[in-house]
């Protein structure tokens, strides 16, 4: 009897859904910008079942400003990627990083350039 069919075998895990290496910097580039602008000052990782989530938060003690979703589960529809406001509204959802980081963008030019 093989250790696959055996009734004590171990349950086979969902692979961990992470950033990959571009998209990381992607997103810590973008919050880096707005950190010298001085708008954002802390972030945070979570990882879930079904998505990571990068927050960006004004000050460690409040609810995120913004949170940067990676759903791949939603590649196939509306896209893998969103872009969430401090009261859970989609500000943007893609299928390109870059292109749904693009209203995180334009928030930030106008901070910098007021």
């Amino acid at each position: 009897m093989s250790f696959e069919s055996s009734p004590h075998a171990l349950p086979r895990r969902a692979p961990k859904i992470w950033f990959e290496r571009r998209e990381f910097d992607l997103i810590l580039n973008l919050y880096g910008r707005g950190q010298m602008a001085g708008e954002w000052r802390d972030y945070a990782i979570d990882d879930g079942p079904d998505a990571v989530t990068f927050s960006i938060f004004r000050r460690a003690s409040e609810n995120p400003l913004y949170r940067i979703e990676k759903r791949p589960a939603l590649a196939s529809k509306q896209g893998q990627w969103s872009v969430l406001g401090s009261a859970g509204q989609v500000l943007k959802r893609g299928h390109d990083l870059t292109a749904t980081l693009d209203v995180l963008e334009r928030k930030l030019l106008k901070v910098v350039r007021s």
